[in-house]
């Protein structure tokens, strides 16, 4: 029998870090349930059918099963053989997680972690992989906008109120740099190097069906929203695509756990020509769908993970 490892001095830091992140997420949960109003929410119940809930539960569920392809492609790129049932895990609860939290190089990074290394993925290759998650996510982020500038630029100015010229250079400047990436990557071997980590990007190929899965998970996660829209609004889904979009860049950019404010406030002055207590009701249903729902979701699957590693390790 080969002698048993001895354990790093520094091996408590990931359980430590996990303790933290699931306690972060109990606070703000805490306090995100605390500031909706259940008058409020019974609302915007009432305003909304049947049909649109359902519709908004199927979008959301098909983006988040996109978004555990983002993971499985990095998983690919690193050479990394991992059963999907952990990948799948792994993703949906990394990215509820940081949806909630914000700051995902450290939350998701942290909760990848937490179940990658059980299948022997080693840190570094964690780090790995979640930038080139994040790649994946802003490179549909960025093709969405772009596309949706070019394709609406009238509509587009009208909500962001600016000139469709203005929107149409923006357009295709975004356009142009996701070109400019493509080329860079269809090079040759290309890699970032920062303090002697090294990332090596993938290739063409690989970038487009990241692209092409990016966009497509972020028009699902629109749509959430848009079918929680009141009826007969007349906005159409390319604008409504441009104003979503920017609305998550602003966000994130607000370091606010979950973009909360910063991502309804942006929406409201989107969508400036709707009534304003119906788009404020289905923001608060978006945010019950899209963002709370999957994250208990995500702390009871993690708690029900952490027992089921415990007990098969007593069972060792």
């Amino acid at each position: 029998m080969a002698a048993a490892q001895p354990r790093s001095r520094w091996w408590w830091l990931g359980p430590a870090a996990s303790l933290a992140i699931f306690a972060a997420s109990i606070a703000v949960l805490t306090f995100i349930l605390r500031e909706i109003d259940s008058a409020e929410v019974l609302g915007a119940l009432a305003r909304t059918g049947r049909e649109q809930l359902l519709m908004a539960v199927g979008f959301a569920a098909l983006s988040y099963a996109l978004l555990t392809g983002y993971d499985a492609l990095a998983l690919r790129k690193l050479g990394l053989a991992i059963p999907y049932r952990t990948t799948a895990l792994a993703s949906y609860t990394s990215f509820s997680v940081s949806f909630t939290l914000g700051f995902p190089l450290v939350t998701a990074g942290t909760v990848r972690y937490w179940i990658y290394s059980g299948r022997g993925v080693r840190t570094s290759e964690v780090a790995k992989l979640t930038v080139m998650v994040g790649v994946t996510f802003w490179l549909g982020m960025a093709v969405v906008l772009g596309a949706a500038m070019l394709h609406a630029p009238d509509s587009v100015a009208v909500a962001a109120r600016t000139t469709p010229l203005v929107v149409q250079g923006m357009g295709a400047a975004i356009v142009a740099g996701v070109l400019g990436y493509l080329a860079f990557v269809a090079g040759g071997q290309r890699a970032i190097a920062l303090r002697g980590w090294r990332l090596e990007l993938p290739g063409a190929t690989m970038s487009i069906a990241q692209i092409l899965l990016g966009a497509g998970e972020v028009c699902a996660a629109a749509a959430v929203l848009y079918v929680l829209l009141p009826a007969g609004h007349g906005l159409g889904f390319e604008t409504f695509l441009a104003v979503y979009v920017f609305a998550c860049v602003v966000g994130v950019a607000s370091h606010l756990p979950g973009g909360v404010g910063a991502f309804e406030a942006t929406i409201l002055i989107g969508l400036a020509a709707l009534p304003r207590e119906p788009v404020l009701g289905a923001l608060l249903l978006f945010r019950l769908i899209y963002y709370i729902a999957p994250f208990i979701l995500a702390l009871a699957l993690l708690g029900l993970y952490e027992i089921g590693k415990r007990l098969r390790s007593r069972g060792r």
